[in-house]
């Protein structure tokens, strides 16, 4: 169903010429996605030129159902989430990177249960770990549907909808970094991030009724 849905949609593509230019050097990546935009970004990191990827879906009940989504669209998946299982999943992430230097991995920076928006640790750990390139990947889609009741306001597009997909520029992570420059290196990625969505989600026309906001500094 799914698949079906996803083939209906029609792509925007924003600087993805940094995508497809990573991948050819064999470049590996680290994808920075919201957690809100999975459903408008699944089928699009499924297509074979953008290729080949290791995500993470959590090991809950509605994780079952994710995973076999996107093992059925071609993704390694690791089974593990910030709530439950999500340091081995990491750690598996990590290792099949480091086996298999043309596969890429896909991370959300909210994490799996947020706060929505706010960049947690562990796309940044795993860009250290496999020395990746840290990614940013936004996506806003129109017409969509949202689903209010999920804690990240989760974004579906619908079916013939014009999904919007927006490349940031790659970051650089250090193998080592002391405190502090940890901490600006993720106000770097949730900065970009929502500065990225902003500008897609105007372009787009989509509005959300509990829009993000950043945190003060």
């Amino acid at each position: 169903m799914y698949r079906a849905l996803g083939r209906s949609w029609r792509y925007d593509e924003h600087n993805v010429a940094v995508l497809r230019e990573l991948i050819a050097a064999k470049q590996p990546v680290v994808g920075a996605f919201y957690h809100s935009r999975t459903f408008a970004l699944l089928h699009y990191f499924s297509l074979p030129q953008q290729g080949r990827w290791i995500l993470m879906c959590s090991q809950s009940r509605d994780g079952e159902a994710m995973a076999r989504i996107e093992e059925g669209l071609g993704f390694r998946v690791a089974r593990g989430s910030s709530g439950k299982g999500g340091a081995r999943a990491l750690v598996e992430m990590i290792k099949a990177q480091r086996d298999d230097r043309g596969l890429n991995s896909c991370l959300a920076i909210d994490g799996s249960r947020g706060p929505r928006g706010v960049a947690q640790l562990g796309t940044i750990t795993l860009a250290q770990k496999t020395g990746s390139l840290l990614l940013p990947v936004a996506a806003s889609a129109s017409p969509s549907w949202r689903w209010n009741a999920s804690w990240d306001r989760t974004i579906i597009p619908r079916p013939g909808a014009t999904v919007r997909v927006r490349i940031g520029e790659p970051i650089e992570v250090p193998p080592k970094l002391d405190e502090t420059a940890l901490e600006a290196l993720r106000q770097r990625l949730e900065n970009t991030m929502f500065t990225l969505h902003s500008e897609l989600d105007a372009r787009t026309g989509y509005r959300d009724t509990e829009p993000l906001r950043l945190a003060a500094v």
